[in-house]
């Protein structure tokens, strides 16, 4: 079975750090994002762009309306994904929990979310 990781943070609480405790937080992800690789589980890891870059598409009057920024509000933004596919939901929750976003960041407003998918790959 395959499971879609969403990595979540608050930027109202990311915005209230200090830049020093941003790096140093964000400082420690990588090697976390390696353990979590090293499973050989993890077919996917990616942290998402900036949030000004973000475009949203909706149907709009039979038209595709694109406008700036994130999707629907919410106080989590997703910053990042990553798929793991796994032989139980047990496991999959064991590699997920080596996320930075669920083990760092509190601060931060970090939090995964982890949920079943059924997976196509088309080339």
């Amino acid at each position: 079975m395959k499971y879609l990781g969403l990595a979540y943070f608050t930027p109202e609480k990311f915005a209230e750090m200090a830049p020093d405790d941003v790096k140093a937080l964000v400082s420690q992800c990588p090697p976390l994002d390696e353990q979590m690789r090293a499973t050989g589980k993890v077919l996917v890891s990616a942290s998402l762009g900036d949030l000004d870059q973000w475009k949203t598409l909706r149907p709009q009057g039979g038209r595709t309306h694109v406008t700036d920024g994130p999707y629907t509000e919410s106080k989590e933004v997703v910053g990042g994904l990553f798929i793991i596919e796994a032989d139980s939901p047990e496991e999959a929750q064991r590699i997920a929990s080596m996320h930075p976003a669920a083990t760092l960041g509190e601060a931060g407003g970090w939090a995964v979310e982890l949920i079943p998918m059924d997976f196509y790959l088309s080339r």
